[in-house]
């Protein structure tokens, strides 16, 4: 209790510097919720492991939603484009613009697909460094963004080339970016990812040795990097062998897998994920169809790399897209990310539990509520005589308490609660199927 005190201590401290409120940080969830649970959420925001399977979504598609779970079977990372230093752009925007209750309904959904939802900072637009942006500056403004939005994390799309190829300014911007940005949204709990084009990596050729001297300073802090195996030359990274064993003289040290590389430079190989663009048409050149980028894939996955690839962009990108390129190392339902499962089990703490419907409301087979486990929505439970259902995730709230969480479905003589058994019905209907159209 002392330790889940002096953490819960730390994360007001830090959100009342930032005049952030802890409700902003979990959003709805927070709302009557006791200490434990709010810690518990906090402390359980998943970050992928390898592989990783990241799109980005810049085109607009639509201003009241984001794509349905089905249509992105098979990533597990999903990246809103962009926000800047201090202002938001595209599907950025368009999710703070969201009202409350559908990002809440939004981030269920994707959660339990097993889809992280972040936020790319910059990409092709801006030049922070160059233009003189403050960098604790811009990473407490996007840091704000993704606790008060509940976030799982950002990606920094950095690309200021003026400032990393040729003034030498980059790598003291990024690191003190980056370590700003880790101040406030803390390993194990967000996703913190980069995005740099992959000639960066090549020894010797930039000040302050490009993105190899980011990965020196703050590369620990950093969980992968979503490489970008493209726009670097009509004839890089176009085949497997560019790609994995055989750059070429003009970026040197830049594949990844023959002698590892750009992990014999200090990155370790699996945090190398591989990006290419869905189409032709999403890039100038570098582009692979989907077969060959799955062949390439198999090759790598062959010499002991487990990284994952990126894509930019969604819908160019979509379920159809992803199990093909992953057909030949971590197809889609095989395990490697991406969703594939059914089991409702939680493993937010240490004991679980698994749901159960009980048929025609009665309370047979529906175990007692317990303050010591953690419930997923959908679990069912009884308690004083009565048949509860949970709208949402939570620890130790009380069916019937002032936290919400549970709605009462039934007595236990099997009468039905007029006012509740349908929402329930749908609701746990809706849990079913975002769990199982995840591939």
């Amino acid at each position: 209790m002392r330790f889940l005190a002096s953490i819960i201590s730390a994360l007001v401290t830090l959100v009342v510097v930032q005049a952030v409120p802890l409700n902003a940080t979990l959003g709805e969830r927070a709302e009557g919720l006791s200490p434990i649970a709010r810690d518990v959420l906090l402390s359980a925001r998943a970050v992928p492991t390898s592989p990783r399977w990241v799109a980005y979504f810049d085109k607009f598609v639509s201003s009241t939603s984001l794509p349905a779970v089905s249509a992105l079977s098979g990533f597990n990372v999903f990246a809103l484009s962009f926000i800047y230093s201090a202002s938001l752009q595209d599907n950025a925007a368009t999710w703070a613009q969201l009202d409350a209750a559908t990002r809440a309904s939004i981030k269920a959904q994707y959660a339990a697909a097993g889809i992280s939802l972040i936020v790319s900072a910059y990409g092709a637009g801006p030049n922070p460094t160059s233009a003189g942006d403050d960098p604790t500056a811009a990473a407490n403004f996007i840091a704000n963004y993704v606790k008060t939005f509940n976030l799982d994390g950002v990606d920094v799309d950095y690309e200021d080339f003026g400032a990393i190829e040729t003034a030498g300014t980059a790598v003291a911007w990024l690191s003190t970016f980056t370590r700003a940005l880790r101040a406030q949204l803390p390993q194990g709990q967000y996703i913190l990812t980069h995005a740099p084009v992959a000639p960066w990596f090549s020894p010797g050729l930039w000040p302050g040795n490009g993105y190899l001297g980011v990965n020196s300073a703050v590369g620990s802090l950093i969980d992968w990097y979503n490489v970008q195996f493209y726009n670097q030359g009509a004839t890089e990274y176009t085949t497997c062998a560019g790609l994995l064993t055989a750059s070429s003289n003009t970026w040197p040290q830049s594949h990844f897998v023959k002698e590892r590389l750009i992990a014999a430079n200090g990155v370790p190989l699996n945090k190398i994920v591989i990006g290419k663009p869905a189409t032709g048409a999403d890039a100038t050149n570098g582009f692979m169809d989907p077969a060959t980028l799955s062949s390439c894939l198999a090759q790598a996955k062959a010499q002991g790399w487990s990284a994952g690839a990126m894509t930019w962009q969604y819908p160019n990108a979509n379920s159809a897209w992803i199990a093909q390129v992953r057909s030949g190392s971590f197809p889609v339902g095989a395990g490697g990310g991406g969703g594939g499962t059914t089991t409702t089990t939680t493993t937010r703490t240490t004991t679980s539990s698994t749901t159960s419907t009980p048929a025609g409301g009665s309370c047979a087979g529906a175990a007692a509520w317990s303050s010591s486990v953690a419930y997923p929505a959908g679990s069912v439970v009884t308690l004083s005589g009565s048949l509860w259902t949970a709208n949402q995730w939570n620890f130790n709230e009380t069916p019937g308490g002032a936290a919400g969480a549970w709605d009462k479905t039934a007595t236990c003589n099997g009468v039905l609660h007029p006012a509740t058994a349908t929402a329930v019905t749908a609701s746990a209907k809706a849990t079913v199927a975002a769990k199982t159209t995840a591939a």
